[in-house]
């Protein structure tokens, strides 16, 4: 158990970007950060909706290219 969590922490570099999500039944919440935690977007709701999820991973290939941060 320990080194799966230790394994996966060593994967967030200083170019990960981390996205965190609160799922609910119809309007979830996403924020941005860093790899030591520190916020890069506010929480923001992604509506549970085709156009809501385009949304959400538009925003996260626009908020990489201006980070210089990858997927985690």
């Amino acid at each position: 158990m320990y080194s799966k969590i230790y394994n996966k922490k060593n994967q967030v570099t200083e170019k990960t970007l981390v996205v965190g999500m609160d799922i609910a039944k119809h309007v979830h919440y996403a924020c941005f950060v860093d790899e030591r935690g520190r916020v890069i977007e506010k929480a923001f709701a992604v509506h549970q909706s085709k156009e809501g999820f385009e949304s959400l991973y538009e925003k996260i290939r626009q908020t990489m290219l201006e980070t210089q941060k990858r997927k985690s």
